[in-house]
């Protein structure tokens, strides 16, 4: 028994299709098989039936993944720990964003630990807030950056300076002249809004909790599950939206939306790690570069509540 026999056997598992496996692994279908067969044979037991077509665990296979994923776990933290000896000069890092950071804020971040840790491998998977908290929670990242608030006893967090909402529609929508909203407007506007478990819809709901409103009362029109698709449908004229100002910023730019005036507070980022989890060099180097741009900022405490949403002082634009 290898652990590349378990490498494969968990992806296997996982996805119950020795092709899809295969592609995932970057192997042939044949050598996936063959993984498979000698482990089975290793082992003396059938790990999987093998249905027509289709395979399915048998029920010494359902037993066997937990134990799998528990040592190519252990092997992982022991290559991070032996990485750690070679000073950031060889290893891996794990990393899992919510879109808006993944798209607009974390590139030019890793690019720079690129640049000064070229040895170090990189990979990012992008999810909603929810997804990037259970991949972090289960050891699947190493660290995750996520816009919502975490409740989540197992993850420490970090919080570093992010974006502000703001609530944009189309240049030629009705409502794109007012000179003034107050938060209860909004609940005449027809809404285009990410899907419940974003962060961005998270922070845009509290806040309007916070002003005593209830966000169930909104007109939501549409419900999309990424901020290029939202944006597409605003500047289409489907509606409002309260979305980062990282994600607005090309529309506003180019004219095809408009910033309605109504203000929000200032929005931190979260990084998560594992409380429990062995804290790579890597990552703690890539938290010390994320932390250098805001170096004597003052990062609010993460367990202040959301402030109310606001009418302007002005209607000039920051």
């Amino acid at each position: 028994m290898t652990l590349e026999q378990l490498k494969v056997f968990v992806a296997v598992a996982r996805a119950l299709h020795m092709t899809r496996a295969a592609e995932g692994l970057h192997m042939t279908q044949s050598a996936v098989s063959a993984s498979v067969a000698a482990l089975e044979a290793s082992c003396g037991v059938a790990l999987f039936h093998r249905v027509g077509r289709r395979i399915e665990l048998t029920e010494a296979g359902h037993a066997f993944v937990p134990e799998a994923e528990a040592v190519l776990a252990r092997a992982a933290a022991a290559e991070t720990v032996l990485a750690d000896l070679s000073g950031l000069r060889r290893g891996r890092l794990a990393l899992e964003a919510s879109q808006t950071i993944a798209n607009y804020w974390l590139g030019p971040v890793l690019n720079r630990f690129h640049t000064l840790y070229p040895d170090i491998a990189l990979s990012v998977v992008i999810g909603n807030t929810t997804q990037v908290t259970a991949a972090v929670r289960e050891g699947n990242a190493d660290l995750g950056f996520v816009e919502g608030e975490v409740e989540e006893p197992l993850l420490a967090r970090t919080a570093v300076p992010g974006d502000r909402l703001v609530l944009v529609a189309a240049a030629g929508s009705s409502f794109a002249d007012r000179r003034a909203i107050a938060p209860a407007d909004l609940f005449e506007m027809p809404f285009v809004l990410r899907e419940p478990g974003s962060g961005t819809r998270q922070v845009f709901e509290d806040a309007l909790k916070a002003s005593g409103l209830d966000p169930a009362g909104l007109r939501v029109v549409l419900e999309l599950p990424s901020n290029e698709a939202v944006v597409s449908a605003v500047a289409a004229g489907a509606g409002a939206t309260v979305i980062s100002d990282l994600v607005a910023a090309a529309g506003l730019a180019t004219g095809t939306l408009r910033q309605l005036p109504l203000t929000f507070p200032a929005r931190r980022f979260y990084v998560l790690r594992h409380a429990d989890r062995y804290h790579s060099r890597a990552a703690q180097a890539l938290m010390a570069l994320i932390r250098e741009p805001a170096e004597g900022a003052t990062i609010p405490a993460t367990g202040a509540a959301a402030a109310p949403v606001s009418r302007p002082r002005s209607r000039a634009r920051r």
